[in-house]
């Protein structure tokens, strides 16, 4: 993948993952809490991740995502970061697994369907991907990352 492909699939990743991020609440109970950093250890775990997925270390990130949601599982962010990772290292059986879990936790968010859309475009079902993107697309129109994916398989 060249430089502009990076830039782009670090950047939908990034999207994504704050968009989920906005809006989820977790219980860290049990959890260590570091009050300097004034985060949790599964917080700055998904951060580390986060950093790993963007240095391509697809491996790396998906330890890391692998061991935040192990430790909380009702994590959407942690199931999101750990879809993409599994997409990018090939593991697209286990990355449907986390979809399946997203969409438990979450339902059929836009976020979730323009991920999982690029991931059926990384194994080059278009039809797939298409009827994903197009229904992320339905439910946000303009998006500006579910626009940049839907021209990616759309051919236009």
């Amino acid at each position: 993948m060249g430089k502009t492909g990076r830039v782009l699939a670090a950047a939908l990743m990034a999207v994504a993952l704050a968009g989920c991020e906005t809006t989820t609440k977790i219980d860290t109970t049990g959890t260590a809490f570091d009050a300097a950093a004034g985060t949790s250890a599964i917080d700055q775990r998904i951060d580390l991740a986060k950093t790993q997925y963007a240095a391509e270390n697809f491996g790396s990130a998906e330890r890391n995502f692998r061991l935040a949601v192990e430790t909380a599982p009702q994590h959407p962010v942690a199931w999101l970061g750990l879809a993409a990772a599994y997409d990018r290292l090939g593991r697209f059986d286990l990355a449907d697994r986390a979809y399946a879990e997203l969409y438990r936790l979450e339902g059929r968010k836009a976020s979730i369907l323009n991920n999982h859309g690029y991931s059926y475009m990384l194994r080059g079902d278009l039809k797939k991907a298409r009827d994903m993107i197009g229904e992320a697309r339905a439910q946000v129109p303009g998006n500006p990352v579910v626009e940049a994916n839907w021209l990616l398989v759309s051919g236009a």
